[in-house]
């Protein structure tokens, strides 16, 4: 089985986890703490893209490899943790071998 659907999956759920973080740790500080709400406008943004991205290529990958409804749901809830993707990139990972 082709596992490029996998592996674009891994990217961009490292990819939202990174912006995720620096959204909770860098930009919403710097919009509260020092009064410059810019940086969450422009952070948030990109997170908001990636995580759609997230979940609908994890969808795309559940249909691909007709994958149990709850390892669709753990992906989609580990989009909502922060350092879940990175979490749910070692289910990942199982899935390539």
């Amino acid at each position: 089985m082709d596992n490029r659907t996998i592996h674009a999956l891994r990217k961009i759920g490292i990819a939202e986890g990174i912006s995720f973080l620096i959204l909770l740790l860098i930009a919403m500080p710097l919009k509260y703490m020092a009064g410059q709400p810019l940086a969450v406008t422009y952070v948030g943004w990109a997170h908001g893209a990636l995580f759609v991205s997230y979940v609908a290529m994890a969808y795309y990958v559940k249909i691909e490899r007709n994958w149990p409804f709850k390892l669709f749901l753990q992906a989609f809830i580990a989009a909502w943790l922060p350092l879940g993707t990175f979490w749910f990139d070692r289910t990942l990972k199982k899935q390539l071998n």
